[in-house]
């Protein structure tokens, strides 16, 4: 794994922590393969929202139109791979 997206996933968990008020958890708290929504990280569609507007104001990444969605935001393995190839694409 390279050091790219190992400071994406640890810049994604501190932006989460902030932005959804997840103050109770700690970046080491959340595991990289746990899914975001449901029985995971337990984040709903208000949530989801939230996360696109820190893809694109934290890391400059659109989702619009992209059929993928739900593979994306599956977990931060997925999302952070999904901002390194967006990145590496642009």
């Amino acid at each position: 794994m390279n050091d790219d997206i190992i400071e994406i996933k640890r810049k994604l968990k501190e932006y989460m922590i902030e932005a959804l008020s997840l103050e109770d958890l700690k970046a080491e708290d959340i595991s990289d393969e746990a899914p975001l929504f449901g029985e995971g990280l337990g984040l709903d569609s208000l949530d989801a929202v939230e996360l696109v507007v820190i893809l694109q104001r934290k890391f400059g990444v659109d989702v619009k139109g992209l059929e993928n969605r739900r593979e994306i935001f599956q977990n931060l393995n997925s999302l952070a791979q999904y901002i390194v190839d967006a990145r590496r694409n642009a």
